[in-house]
Parts: C-alpha cells; sequence; structure tokens
C-alpha cells in the first residue's frame, strides 16, 4: 500500500513544495527579525500560504502520507500559526493598508499587465491595419462598416465644428456614447468568460471598425476634423475598452489555466482586481462620453484641442504607470 501512494504523496509534495518553502522563509524571517520585517506583499502572501498550508495537512493525512511529509506540515502551520495568532501576530505596516480606489485601480491593472499588453495588441493592430488599408483604399472600408453609416459620418466629419453644436445636442450625444460605450466594454469583458476568446474576437473586431472609419474619413480629405474631434476623448475611450478587455483575458485566463487551484478558486483569486479594473474603465468611460459630448465637437480651435488630448494621454499613461507604486507589489497573481 505504501509502494502504490508513493508516487502521489511525491507528485504533491513537488507541487507544493514552492508555497511551503515560501511560508516557511517569512514565518522564520517573523521569529528572528519581526513582523516589521516582512514588506507590505509578503504581509499580504502570509495568510493564504497559512490556510493553504493547513488544508495540505489535511489532505496528507487524509491519504496517510508518510509520517515524515505529515510531521513536517504539522511543525509548518504549528508556527505559522504562532506567527500569525500569537505572540508574533503580523500587523499590516501602514503601506500594507487597503489602497484608496484610485491607487488600487492602477495596481490592479499592472498586476495583470500581460493580458492589458496583449489586449493592446488585439485592439491596435487592427485599427492600425484598418486605419492604413482604408487610407490607401476606402472601398475596403465598406466590407467592415455599413455604408449607410459610414456616408454620413463623412458627411458630418466633412463639414468640421467651427460652429460648435447646440446644448440640447450635446446632452443627448453624451447620453448616447455612454450607452454605447459602456457597451463595447462590456462585451469585451464578460465575454472573457469563454477562454478569453470572447474578449479577443470583441477586441479585434471593434479595432478593425474604429480604424477602417477614421481612415475612410480621412481618405475622404476630412482627416484632420476627425482627428480633431477623437483627439480630445480617445485615451479614455480607447484606453477603456482595452482595459475592460484586458480583465477579460485574464478571466479567462484563469479558467483556461488555473495552476494548483480549481478553476473556481482561480477565478475567484482574480475576481476582485477584475471587479476593480472593469470599475474603473466604467468611469474612464463615463469621462469619454462627456468630453465626447461637451468638448470634441465644440468651436474650440483645433490647436487647444490637440494640447489638451496630448496631455489626457500623457495624464493618463502616467496614472497607469506609476500611481500606487510605493504601496505595495504589483506582481500578476501566482496561479
Amino acid at each position: 500500500m505504501a509502494l502504490a501512494s508513493a508516487p502521489t504523496e511525491r507528485a504533491f509534495a513537488e507541487r507544493r513544495e514552492r508555497d511551503w518553502t515560501e511560508l516557511d522563509t517569512l514565518v522564520r524571517l517573523v521569529q528572528n527579525r519581526g513582523a516589521k520585517a516582512l514588506s507590505a506583499d509578503a504581509v499580504h502572501r502570509l495568510p493564504p500560504l497559512y490556510r493553504d498550508a493547513c488544508g495540505d495537512l489535511s489532505r496528507a493525512q487524509a491519504a496517510r502520507y508518510s509520517a515524515p511529509l505529515v510531521d513536517y506540515l504539522q511543525s509548518l502551520t504549528a508556527q505559522a500559526h504562532i506567527v500569525l495568532y500569537g505572540a508574533g501576530v503580523v500587523k499590516p505596516a501602514k503601506s500594507a493598508r487597503e489602497p484608496s480606489w484610485m491607487v488600487a485601480f492602477p495596481l490592479a491593472v499592472r498586476r495583470h499587465k500581460t493580458a492589458m499588453f496583449l489586449a493592446a495588441a488585439l485592439f491596435f493592430v487592427p485599427f492600425f491595419l484598418g486605419l492604413f488599408l482604408t487610407l490607401e483604399r476606402p472601398e475596403l472600408a465598406f466590407r467592415v462598416v455599413p455604408e449607410s453609416m459610414l456616408r454620413p459620418l463623412t458627411d458630418a466629419y466633412q463639414q468640421g465644428f467651427a460652429d460648435g453644436r447646440g446644448s440640447s445636442d450635446d446632452t443627448l450625444m453624451a447620453g448616447f456614447y455612454v450607452n454605447n460605450n459602456v457597451g463595447i466594454a462590456l462585451r469585451c469583458f464578460a465575454l472573457g468568460i469563454f477562454g478569453g476568446l470572447g474578449s479577443a474576437y470583441t477586441l479585434v473586431q471593434n479595432g478593425l471598425f474604429t480604424g477602417a472609419v477614421v481612415g475612410y474619413v480621412g481618405s475622404q480629405g476630412a482627416g484632420l476634423n476627425i482627428f480633431t474631434f477623437i483627439v480630445g476623448h480617445s485615451t479614455f475611450e480607447l484606453g477603456a475598452i482595452v482595459i475592460a478587455g484586458g480583465a477579460g483575458l485574464a478571466m479567462g485566463w484563469s479558467v483556461i489555466a488555473p495552476g494548483q487551484r480549481t478553476r473556481t478558486a482561480s477565478l475567484q483569486h482574480v475576481a476582485k482586481d477584475v471587479v476593480v479594473i472593469v470599475c474603473g474603465a466604467a468611469v474612464m468611460l463615463f469621462v469619454a462620453a462627456l468630453v465626447e459630448g461637451f468638448w470634441s465637437s465644440s468651436s474650440v480651435p483645433t490647436p487647444i484641442k490637440i494640447v489638451v488630448g496630448s496631455l489626457n494621454f500623457v495624464i493618463i499613461l502616467a496614472y497607469l504607470c506609476l500611481a500606487g507604486r510605493d504601496h505595495g507589489a504589483t506582481k500578476e497573481p501566482a496561479r
């Protein structure tokens, strides 16, 4: 019987050894140097590592694994328990407190940076492909965007926005943009549950669609007008769509590759970050709708719109890349 169970025990130990070693290292660090020696990341890692080790101990006992392994896990969990709940209880440092939403959002985005970079590629590669192809061959746009939509759009952009637009129209269009943009972002996110394939398809589709529209309008001599219109809000709008798509990809990947967790546990593991990311993207889309409805179509001179749009890009990029860097770790979550 012992021979039959040995390979299972060995595989179990090899799979979980890294987490046990990490927990043992943190416990010894607290025992030797005190809780203040732990980094903010270590403070957050210690409780789940302890809970997982307790679960491992229960599984080892139920499977009747060898005495040395069970004794090791009993000792490890006992010492970790003392560190967490005894006289040496770990107190989160000031920098390890729950961040405000304004900080939690960029931290969550950066924790899933691989998914975000992939989402950006899935959107912007088709976008620029559609843009350059339709600038060169405008008729290709009709294969992506209905002609009944392209013609009125082109006419509107050829007229320009020198005279602005009425306030009632601005309010109406702002409401339309909120509804339209949030719908796109929600599809980019929600369809990610299907292994990320739905998010990937939606990102590619919308990137190609948007690029074809911009390219076709530009090919009809209204390139400056459409650029002037989109430059103010595009960072918020396109950025939010990409970020929502990245959240969908992260959710899908947690289902496809759960690692050592069950698929349900893996999905729960990323759920907190995903909720923060989607809420942040929704706020960005709301801002984009306001800018698009009241600023982009206004009679403000083109140079001012371009300067403001460029500043928006720099500020949002810096916020997503730098905000909360001193608050805690932004490593991608382990599976």
